[in-house]
């Protein structure tokens, strides 16, 4: 019965495109894409241009801002398949714990917020560390900043998260969180992937900071999360004016407003449902309510 409900619930994710399902999938697609052009370009000796500087992070801070689009691409690029495996595993596993406390849109949000202060981090160090100024310019590709970010932030808004590990038994997460970024900060005196180390220490900084001020009632994803819903709402067909019921009778200012009141209401009663008893207490209807309100 628990393997029926478990893969009820995958497709329940799949079918309602939850927003962690959303991240992973852009990712694999992405890596994918990729990867089936680089065999055809080998096989059929095809000539093409090298695009990997279009979708690069680079530690030149002139390049990277004459081509900014690359902050944001380069969190969703991968090469290798144990780079991406790794990295949408630790996605999938803390993105649960980080449903379980907070909303998909401040999921996708400190996503991308991650991954900016991964990118950023990166190009400041690469140009202000000695040691890592003589490596400049190089350049950099991967989720893990925005992962570490998830990580971070679901470890330090509740620090007595426990997880099953095998062989360690039951470990909080915030030990876990604190074990990796000794792992990246150790590897700064040698690793072949120092960049991405640092990135990762940026990611990691993000996500703490997200958590400590969410505690104080400050949510700073708030403003990208505007922006993305303008961004949305540009390409959403613009409703008429008037509104009608079923009945087609035109629906009056006090009628309207009384639904979206209630609606607010029990989209409100959700979330702190979420908070309470985590993502996964839902049922189906409540999460098409949740998934239809994020998308309006």
């Amino acid at each position: 019965m628990k393997h029926t409900n478990k893969y009820t619930q995958l497709l329940n994710n799949l079918k309602y495109r939850d927003s962690l399902s959303q991240l992973i999938i852009i990712n694999v697609a992405v890596f994918l894409v990729i990867a089936l052009l680089r065999v055809f370009v080998v096989l059929f000796e095809i000539p093409a241009p090298d695009l990997r500087p279009y979708i690069e992070i680079s530690s030149s801070i002139s390049y990277t801002f004459k081509h900014i689009w690359v902050l944001f691409t380069y969190m969703f690029v991968h090469y290798d398949v144990l780079h991406i495996l790794f990295n949408m595993l630790m996605l999938y596993w803390f993105g649960r714990i980080f449903l379980t406390y907070f909303t998909p849109k401040n999921l996708i949000a400190l996503y991308l917020l991650g991954g900016l202060a991964g990118a950023l981090f990166y190009m400041l160090t690469f140009n202000t560390i000695p040691y890592f100024v003589k490596m400049n310019p190089s350049s950099m590709i991967g989720a893990s900043a925005s992962v570490m970010a998830i990580i971070f932030g679901a470890a330090f808004y509740n620090r007595d998260q426990e997880v099953m590990m095998f062989l360690f038994g039951r470990i909080k997460i915030v030990y876990i969180a604190v074990f990796i970024f000794a792992l990246d900060f150790l590897a700064l005196g040698g690793s072949s992937n120092q960049g991405g180390h640092i990135a990762h220490i940026g990611g990691a900084m993000l996500g703490y900071f997200y958590a400590t001020q969410y505690k104080k009632g400050k949510d700073i994803t708030r403003w990208i999360n505007l922006l993305i819903d303008k961004i949305v709402n540009l390409f959403k067909a613009k409703p008429n004016m008037r509104v009608t019921r079923k009945n087609n009778k035109s629906e009056d200012d006090f009628s309207y407003n009384q639904r979206k009141h209630n609606e607010s209401l029990e989209v409100d009663r959700i979330l702190d449902k979420i908070k309470q008893s985590g993502y996964n207490s839902l049922n189906d209807d409540e999460k098409k309510r949740l998934f239809d309100a994020s998308n309006k």
